[in-house]
């Protein structure tokens, strides 16, 4: 499915079959999960992406072919492909543990072609094992929305006991069992109305599920803000303690309006979370499994991948959407 321009529906195309590189590992994707960054770019809301695109950075797919120096995975192996598609391994991000921040990062389904497709090529030094019990369908989320989720909750402090989530939808439904498991107490934020994303943050455990512009019954030790709304900024921050940390979770978000210092003062802390880490796949991946992480899907088959886009922009899905390829068996 080919986005040739920012604004224009995607082209369900044919074109030829992607030829692994140096390091690269050609894959037949079973799933790939359908995330908001996806409409960013399709929007335009992201500048310079490559045209035309295969969109798409929640990849599970299984190992067909290696390029040169390829040797990580074998043939048949099933692996994962995040957001991040390759880094130039020297600058001082790079150096110091924040390839994250690598200005000549390449970004999966931006620069490079993503996972909206049945082939797709990626770098195996970025690709993470998918553990074989895992339903392909089921992994695809924790890929991206799992791991800006982990690495938003690392940044919320180990600290913060009481956690508010601002926007429930496929990162929060996976950073709340997280929290849940190491003993925090969640306070879910919903768009007003949203009986449904209310409800089903109180069936993974929710200590409070509530409307965006309602406050907490307690105030917060910290709150992540998934929902790509800057006005939320200064809610939150009225919404923690003294010393609490407010973490924007997004690539993209609307303009932060202007604000009271007040609601600043008293050492809070506003943070931005950008892209993620290997470390961060590495460390996530392990503990999924060890803490009983489930992912809830709504699966779509790739000539509907325009269906899946606007019932994520429309608030229709519940956990995550995920494209699965026919005939893969997405197991």
């Amino acid at each position: 499915m080919l986005l040739e321009a920012a604004g224009r529906p995607l082209r369900d195309a044919s074109v030829l079959e992607p030829v692994p590189g140096p390091h690269q590992l050609l894959l037949r994707v079973a799933a790939c999960g359908v995330c908001r960054t996806d409409l960013h770019v399709l929007d335009g809301e992201l500048p310079d992406p490559k045209l035309p695109l295969v969109l798409g950075h929640e990849i599970v797919g299984e190992v067909v072919a290696a390029g040169p120096g390829a040797s990580r995975f074998p043939v048949g192996a099933r692996v994962g492909v995040p957001w991040l598609g390759s880094t130039c391994g020297a600058c001082r991000f790079c150096r110091s543990g924040r390839e994250n921040l690598c200005a000549e990062a390449r970004f999966t389904g931006y620069h490079l072609d993503g996972g909206y497709a049945e082939y797709t090529v990626a770098d195996e030094r970025y690709c993470f094992a998918i553990p074989p019990a895992l339903h392909a369908a089921d992994a695809a989320p924790l890929l991206c929305a799992g791991l800006i989720g982990y690495r938003s909750l690392v940044a919320a402090g180990a600290g913060a006991e009481r956690l508010g989530l601002y926007g429930f939808g496929a990162a929060a439904h996976i950073v709340a069992q997280v929290a849940r498991a190491q003993g925090r107490r969640v306070f879910a934020f919903t768009r007003p109305g949203d009986a449904a994303a209310q409800g089903f943050a109180r069936e993974l455990g929710a200590a409070w599920a509530g409307p965006s512009d309602a406050p907490p019954p307690e105030p917060l030790d910290a709150a992540i803000i998934f929902a790509p709304a800057g006005a939320l900024v200064p809610v939150a921050l009225q919404a923690v303690e003294r010393g609490g940390t407010v973490v924007c979770a997004g690539i993209h978000m609307s303009d932060i309006p202007r604000f009271p210092y007040a609601y600043l003062w008293g050492e809070r802390t506003v943070r931005s979370v950008a892209n993620l880490t290997r470390r961060d796949g590495e460390e996530f991946l392990a503990l999924a499994p060890r803490l009983h992480v489930h992912t809830t899907v709504e699966p779509y088959p790739l000539s509907r991948a325009a269906d899946a886009l606007d019932a994520l922009r429309a608030g229709r899905v519940k956990g995550a959407a995920v494209l699965v390829m026919e005939g893969s068996g997405a197991g």
